[in-house]
């Protein structure tokens, strides 16, 4: 059924009892156990979906965000209904979120399927909720719109101002250098993370939240408010009135999520330096939406697009920064000449409707720089090819070493994360910097894809001062890491791919100008590595055994097959 014959409110979506009348007749006995009465069920139902979790510390605030989205539902005219779904949080949840991403985004598109609403708010915020909840909405095309929970506010330790986690990083690479003692990494861990909220450095989090924006999934100014804002609130609220008017006219996520959107999502990811893994969660989201988008296409965006926004780990700023700097609209409006104007957002505007009256980027700051004095050069990621990652990898230029952008060094290689940790310190390998450090065994199939593409420098390189090296991987690594680091190498060693064919020793060479990552080894003797390869066992049950079995390759998005 469509338009006037497609039931409403509390009469979507009726338990299957062989008799629709009797399940209304029930939803509403019980229903009026909960005190609502026939006045409350004739409104617009508004589901939010509520990803708190004491596991969730990204989170904590969010049940106060959840009652202002309430608020505004009602004021809409709408009658709110929570609803839990899976809450990933990135340092608490073993082997590493991506293996869930997937599993999140199925849990709530079948809640949205499953249960009565005429549009949904989606209330996210730690890295793999938010895409998780976007491909739900483009796979179940029920109004909806998307709510963060917002950045937390810079920290301070022994004058300096710092956040989580490319400062975690930084100090943490110094503890293994020797330069800080037991007592200053204690101090560290109690000043990081000063607030609730997602990390306030351009990591995946705030890449993912400026993105939907962009997209116009997001009301307009919603990605940066800190969390422990007021203006946050204000946010929910307003989302909550939005809700309510795209149930009323049926605005849906796949009017949104055009191409035209993507390429927008794309031009500021660029701007942005942002987190190299928006480009597997924007290729899966895309997938769902039906919209063509492919590796090559961030590409040939990224050598066009200078980056403009100064924040960690590209720049130094922090989310805040940006934020009192006038947010994504200024920089939307910065980006101006290079978006496809005729994009729709949640608001029934055009981005061209919208944009006509913001103003351009305050002269007073220097977070959102404009097209004419970019913070850095175009290519602030990049997409490579070559022998070794036929399919594609990806780096992130503007957070790599100049010095190593052209390089060609011996591999050393990692058989696994695990392989890593137990040897990358032992001087007995005798790794140079001139080395190129191989992790294979770490993407889709072979582990989940965790982010642990960003090996550490083994310590006694690190004790000696060096800061950086090559390091490729079909891993990825967090938004918030930092280094030349060639990520999401496809096809993936676990699959065969080219990776699992590196020995120690063998040549490897990468040219970032070329857009290129080659392993120098003759194909012959390739294949006959090939002919000894053997692929590494699949867990043997459960959701780990379904995604190993049925994942699509990073170079496509890393969706589970059928969905």
């Amino acid at each position: 059924m469509t338009g006037q014959d497609t039931p409403r409110g509390i009469a979507r979506n009726v338990t299957s009892y062989g008799d629709a009348e009797f399940s209304n007749y029930m939803r509403r006995a019980f229903l009026a156990s909960a005190g609502f009465d026939a006045q409350d069920l004739d409104r617009p139902i508004i589901g939010i979906v509520d990803t708190s979790s004491d596991y969730n510390t990204c989170h904590r605030q969010m049940p106060e965000m959840v009652t202002a989205i309430k608020r505004g539902v009602l004021e809409a005219g709408g009658c709110p209904f929570a609803f839990p779904t899976i809450s990933l949080h990135e340092i608490l949840t073993s082997p590493t979120t991506m293996l869930f991403r997937n599993l999140a985004a199925m849990d709530t598109e079948e809640m949205i399927r499953a249960q009565p609403m005429d549009a949904v708010v989606m209330l996210g915020g730690c890295d793999k909720t938010v895409p998780a909840q976007l491909m739900a909405a483009a796979s179940a095309n029920v109004p909806a719109i998307s709510v963060v929970s917002g950045p937390m506010m810079t920290g301070y330790w022994r004058g300096e101002r710092l956040g989580a986690c490319t400062d975690c990083r930084r100090y943490w690479a110094q503890y293994r250098a020797g330069q800080l003692s037991a007592q200053d990494i204690h101090e560290l861990e109690q000043a990081l993370c000063f607030t609730g909220g997602t990390c306030m450095v351009m990591g995946t989090a705030s890449t993912m939240a400026c993105l939907t924006e962009a997209m116009g999934l997001m009301l307009p100014g919603g990605a940066t408010p800190p969390m422990s804002s007021g203006e946050r609130l204000r946010h929910c609220v307003a989302a909550g009135r939005c809700a309510v008017d795209i149930a009323r006219v049926e605005r849906r996520p796949r009017d949104i999520l055009t191409r035209a959107a993507f390429l927008n999502a794309l031009t500021v990811l660029m701007a942005l330096g942002g987190s190299t893994n928006a480009v597997v969660h924007l290729l899966a989201i895309a997938r769902r939406a039906g919209v063509p988008l492919a590796l090559d296409d961030f590409d040939v965006v990224s050598r066009r697009v200078p980056l403009l926004v100064d924040c960690k780990p590209a720049g130094k700023g922090y989310l805040e920064d940006m934020h009192f700097a006038g947010g994504m609209p200024t920089l939307l409006k910065a980006l101006e000449p290079l978006l496809d104007l005729s994009a729709m957002t949640i608001t029934g505007q055009t981005l061209e409707q919208y944009l006509r009256d913001m103003p351009p980027p305050g002269s007073w700051q220097t977070t959102i720089r404009t097209l004419d004095n970019p913070l850095g050069s175009t290519g602030a990621l990049a997409i490579l090819k070559g022998s070794l990652a036929p399919d594609g990898a990806v780096i992130k230029a503007a957070a790599a070493s100049k010095h190593l952008m052209r390089h060609r060094g011996p591999a050393i290689v990692f058989e696994s994360p695990e392989d890593a940790v137990q040897r990358i310190d032992d001087p007995a390998l005798g790794i140079t910097q001139d080395h190129v450090m191989i992790l294979r065994n770490a993407g889709p199939v072979g582990a989940g894809m965790p982010e642990a593409g960003s090996l550490p420098i083994p310590k006694y390189l690190a004790r000696e001062g060096v800061k950086d090296m090559v390091r490729v991987s079909d891993a990825r690594m967090s938004g918030t890491a930092y280094g030349t680091v060639v990520l999401h190498c496809s096809p993936e060693s676990a699959v065969g791919g080219p990776l699992a064919l590196v020995r120690d020793g063998d040549l490897i060479e990468l040219d970032l100008d070329a857009r290129r990552i080659d392993l120098l080894v003759d194909e012959s003797e390739l294949a006959h590595r090939r002919e000894t390869f053997t692929p590494p066992l699949l867990p043997t049950r459960g959701w780990r055994r379904l995604y190993a079995e049925r994942v699509l390759p990073s170079h496509l998005g890393a969706d589970l097959d059928f969905l």
